[in-house]
């Protein structure tokens, strides 16, 4: 990945777990410790909601049926519509995942006083084109019964459809085996503050080793 803006290309560590694993909670950690987070979820909600980039694509494709009375994105109705559909599924993803793309990497390039940047993106390694923007993969994991109940209670999901979700997700052992770190979920918030504080000491070495070279690409991964 070539440099872009700037004197130097910023290191990027991507985040990524399952549905309810934690990764809003470990993104905060990260951002008490000065770092800039760029969120693809906090992105997708932008561009759909009322006046968002997306809305006259998905009005286009799907209807009026699938907007809000206010023209913004009718987020169960269209949740139902691809867990039934796929090839919905890969129309609502071809009008989303370029333009946060596209965002992602305009917030990357004006964030210059971050030692590194952490990018957040659920389907990080399902979507190619997401894990070309990062050098660094960082695993948030816990136990599926877990992921089932955070999932559940932090938001209007039954179980059958948090299940559902999961499915369409990567396997936990799949992404446990592509991650180049891993944060452990399951025990106290003082735990998992302990990880986050190794890892950013261990990522601010690894940019500061980056950003003394000459010049030259960054690596992808340690």
């Amino acid at each position: 990945m070539s440099p872009q803006g700037g004197d130097k290309p910023a290191y990027r560590i991507g985040l990524t777990g399952g549905i309810g694993s934690g990764k809003s909670t470990v993104a905060e950690l990260f951002q008490e410790l000065g770092i800039t987070v760029i969120d693809s979820d906090a992105i997708s909600h932008q561009l759909t909601q009322t006046g968002g980039a997306a809305i006259a694509l998905i009005r286009a494709t799907f209807g009026t049926e699938y907007l809000n009375a206010d023209n913004a994105l009718n987020r169960s109705k269209m949740r139902q519509r691809i867990f039934s559909d796929p090839a919905a599924k890969r129309q609502l993803e071809s009008i989303l995942h370029p333009l946060i793309r596209a965002q992602m990497q305009a917030q990357a390039q004006t964030a210059t006083t971050s030692p590194y940047l952490l990018l957040v993106v659920p389907l990080l390694f399902e979507t190619p084109n997401y894990r070309e923007l990062v050098q660094h993969t960082l695993v948030v994991d816990c136990e599926e019964a877990t992921q089932i109940a955070r999932a559940m209670q932090r938001s209007s999901l039954n179980e059958p459809e948090v299940h559902a979700i999961m499915a369409q997700q990567m396997s936990r052992a799949e992404r446990l085996r592509l991650a180049d770190d891993v944060v452990s979920n399951d025990g106290s918030i003082n735990e998992l503050r302990q990880q986050v504080a190794q890892l950013h000491r261990h990522y601010l070495h690894r940019s500061s080793e980056i950003t003394s070279r000459p010049s030259g690409n960054l690596p992808r991964s340690d």
